[in-house]
């Protein structure tokens, strides 16, 4: 078996719940740190990001990947793929739901054929099934 390929993500937290803040860095790739807060948690969209954010990147970024790969050895490799993942969170409850939206340009391929590797990969890209225990619903545009 090959040895797994791990990515790091840190996060260093001061203070409590609501009056704290931290800051969430991309260990491995080093490419950026993002400040996170309960306040902009709550209030997506504020200047920080958030770890529904962060699931949503991930997410968007496996299945447009699992997606090219499907289609791929199947001899329709797609010209493009755009995927949209909003990871719904409600406060005192959780997440409670990620919508997946994919547009994809693949030539000689049916919309039929497309909807089924686009479902195959919603329920079998690795972060997908790491988050398995969250409701997902399929939107192809």
């Amino acid at each position: 078996m090959a040895n797994p390929s791990v990515s790091t993500a840190t996060t260093h937290w001061e203070g409590s719940l609501f009056d704290g803040s931290g800051r969430t860095e991309l260990a491995t790739s080093g490419l950026t740190t993002f400040d996170v807060t309960w306040a902009r948690r709550a209030e997506p969209g504020q200047g920080t990001t958030n770890p529904e954010e962060l699931l949503g990147a991930a997410l968007a970024t496996c299945y447009s990947m699992a997606l090219s790969n499907a289609l791929a050895q199947d001899g329709h490799a797609p010209t493009s793929i755009d995927t949209r993942a909003d990871v719904s969170f409600v406060p005192g409850t959780g997440i409670t739901g990620i919508t997946v939206t994919v547009h994809g340009v693949v030539p000689g391929l049916s919309e039929a054929d497309f909807a089924a590797k686009a479902e195959w990969a919603k329920e079998n890209c690795p972060v997908s099934q790491a988050l398995r225990a969250v409701p997902k619903e399929l939107r192809i545009v």
